[in-house]
């Protein structure tokens, strides 16, 4: 048998905390949450976070050894391999695999119109909203597992899906086909990269997992958090994603396209609706 273990990355805030907090809560594989500093408090917040959400003593003494909190920045690639290699050294290959990762990082400069392009923050946004995700997964794909890995025991296996998944944050705009007001370029053309990067690498997951592992892109809505704080008033609220809402909503669509692999290589919206590309 393979034990299976998680990755959140990054998880110190937004949708990657709730996410991770989720996690903690709903599995029993160890946990990997990642941030770029202040990894004790990060470490320190999701436990007292469970403990608010219900989670007893005895649920929480088996939490803190669930999770593991490790320093990454997913522009520096060192930081990225180092972090990998020492998921190496607690997961080996051998009786491990790595069974549900959400690469999620993200930042967002609106451009309303060309003349607000700035080179700085294009380049700023590719590098965090589609090398970040492209990086991680040169890194923490080998640890999905392989065709000839063995299959996780029954009881490890409580609120995860049924094949090993890898989700990239996405989002609507990133779709040319659904694209109809324009604007947001950097932003826009980063995601549309990460949808390429999802098909590109469920067929090299396809290759080398056949159907015990699967590549999918995530929307999770307009969420509640610091990347999109400029428009929650146009929005209104109730065209507004808690992140804790979110991180159920893209929990679920995960578990239910991880049944049987049928929404591989696409990417999802957060009610489970495919976003065309």
């Amino acid at each position: 048998m393979s034990r299976p273990w998680i990755l959140t990355s990054p998880a110190s805030r937004g949708i990657g905390f709730a996410l991770t907090r989720h996690l903690l809560l709903n599995t029993r594989a160890p946990v990997v949450a990642t941030a770029r500093r202040d990894l004790d408090s990060v470490r320190s917040s999701l436990l007292e976070s469970c403990e608010k959400n219900g989670a007893g003593k005895e649920d929480l003494s088996g939490m803190d050894k669930r999770l593991q909190v490790s320093q990454l920045d997913v522009t520096d690639e060192s930081s990225i391999s180092e972090c990998a290699a020492k998921c190496k050294s607690m997961f080996p290959s051998k009786t491990h695999h790595l069974h549900l990762a959400y690469l999620i990082p993200g930042i967002l400069h609106p451009e309303k119109s060309p003349s607000q392009i700035d080179a700085d923050n294009a380049l700023s946004t590719f590098r965090v909203n589609t090398l970040g995700p492209m990086l991680l997964a040169k890194h923490f794909m080998p640890f999905l597992p392989r065709k000839a890995t063995p299959a996780p025991a029954e009881d490890e296996m409580k609120g995860l899906p049924n094949i090993a998944a890898m989700a990239l944050m996405s989002a609507r705009v990133g779709s040319v086909s659904d694209n109809a007001r324009g604007g947001w370029y950097s932003y826009r053309s980063s995601k549309a990269a990460v949808n390429q990067l999802v098909k590109s690498f469920d067929i090299y997951v396809r290759n080398t997992a056949g159907d015990k592992a699967m590549v999918l892109g995530l929307h999770p809505g307009t969420v509640k958090t610091g990347l999109s704080k400029e428009f929650w008033d146009s929005i209104g609220e109730k065209g507004l994603l808690e992140p804790d809402q979110a991180a159920e909503h893209l929990y679920s669509v995960v578990l239910e396209k991880g049944k049987d692999g049928e929404g591989r290589g696409r990417c999802w919206d957060w009610k489970n609706t495919e976003v065309p590309p």
